[in-house]
């Protein structure tokens, strides 16, 4: 029975009391307001505590009890949680960007405090650490996720650069890189790309069954058309060389170095003599300047290891990387260094070393890069570049059949071309 239907039964059963004293109307207000706060009390007793949740994001140093502590959890129960966990999770395994939801109860014996239930967080695409409160402590389980994988086909002209806007159509920072790093042996990034050119991708998406993008995979096809040129690449993977990125002819796209280890850039100031815009005379700029703003990340041009890591004169931050026994490329006035750059590492083609800057001898952000011959400075844009492998044989005639597949799989898919798309068809 509802309180408004109660208080007008109350009100209604007047005439009808004939064994009792009649009450004033005073005290029948008294009366009426306590029924009402009564009811009231049943009915925010009924009423069930909303949780509350707090996201946190761990960083560089962080640890799970000092996420934890941070968040406001009593010391106690944030390690009886963390022990629970360790079960099924070890927490040195935390990860910088880690992002962690931690629940709560509001005490309904304390309204100054909250009643901690447990947290969870997802360290894999695959799968859901749950921590949550039971009546006898924590207790921890590892939750597959439901996942399911689909090839789509994801597709945008180019406004500004490759990396806006394959972010359009919500492909992650890391499949981005991954896009340029393949054509950047053969397309100058800085020069080669126009407003109207366009990219075509097809790759890999894991999703849950509501639609949810959670990851994206290799990417199986990706096309760039310049100016009407169009440069194609397929994935295909042979016993000998594993898993590689083929033209039309099934001529590997890998070359031994990149033309241009940044994305986005301008280049400000090519290699050959030029008037020094510091030191006011002219003088051999045995390099390329590409002007970005500060932060922009630097790839490596090539496999290799690191030579040289530090600072060095008007250089600013400077790393080298040794390639080869004849070749070495050089990257200057970074404003820090990637993770895990120091002398002696080993590093990947298209591996982030740093990131633009102004330090040195620098009239503002820009990356200073130099290829070296043979210990001698030498223009990056004129060197040769030894190709990768050649299919051949009945490797070449299953490669032409993955490329037939593909084209068959183009022809029936309309892109996507813009985030979120497929989750609103």
């Amino acid at each position: 029975m509802g309180l408004g239907a109660l208080i007008g039964t109350v009100t209604d059963g007047r005439a009808a009391r004939t064994s009792g004293p009649e009450l004033d109307s005073k005290a029948e207000g008294s009366v009426l307001a306590d029924i009402a706060a009564e009811m009231i009390g049943e009915a925010d007793a009924a009423m069930p505590v909303s949780d509350i949740e707090q996201v946190i994001q761990a960083k560089r140093g962080d640890t799970f009890m000092k996420l934890m502590r941070n968040a406001g959890v009593p010391p106690e129960d944030a390690h009886a949680a963390i022990v629970a966990m360790h079960k099924v999770y070890n927490p040195r395994d935390l990860r910088p960007g880690q992002r962690i939801t931690v629940s709560f109860r509001p005490d309904t014996d304390d309204s100054e405090k909250n009643l901690f239930l447990g947290f969870r967080f997802h360290p894999t695409v695959e799968q859901a650490i749950h921590v949550d409160r039971a009546e006898d402590g924590f207790n921890a389980e590892a939750v597959d996720r439901e996942l399911n994988t689909r090839t789509v086909r994801l597709a945008r002209s180019i406004d500004a650069n490759l990396y806006t806007a394959a972010s359009a159509v919500g492909l992650p920072p890391s499949t981005i890189v991954e896009l340029i790093r393949l054509f950047s042996w053969d397309v100058d990034f800085q020069r080669d790309i126009q407003p109207g050119d366009r990219f075509d991708v097809m790759i890999q998406r894991r999703q849950q069954p509501d639609g949810r993008i959670v990851a994206y995979g290799d990417i199986l096809y990706a096309e760039l058309t310049l100016s009407g040129t169009s440069h194609r690449l397929y994935r295909f993977e042979t016993p000998k060389h594993g898993a590689d990125y083929y033209d039309d002819e099934g001529r590997s796209v890998r070359k031994a170095l990149l033309r241009t280890p940044i994305d986005g850039a301008r280049l400000s100031s090519g290699y050959g003599k030029r008037r020094h815009p510091i030191l006011g005379y002219t003088k051999m700029h045995r390099g390329l300047d590409f002007a970005a703003p500060t932060g922009t990340p630097i790839y490596a041009a090539g496999n290799g290891t690191i030579e040289m890591a530090g600072r060095n004169g008007a250089y600013g931050n400077y790393v080298r990387i040794r390639h080869n026994s004849s070749h070495a490329t050089a990257y200057a006035h970074m404003s820090r260094f990637g993770r895990g750059i120091r002398v002696g590492a080993r590093v990947k083609q298209g591996q982030v070393i740093g990131y633009v800057g102004t330090t040195g001898r620098s009239t503002g952000p820009h990356l200073h890069y130099e290829m070296l011959a043979n210990g001698r400075q030498t223009n990056p844009l004129k060197v040769k570049f030894p190709v990768g492998p050649r299919l051949t044989g009945t490797e070449l005639a299953r490669f032409h059949a993955v490329v037939g597949e593909v084209r068959t799989r183009l022809a029936g898919t309309d892109p996507e071309t813009r985030v979120g798309e497929a989750l609103t068809r």
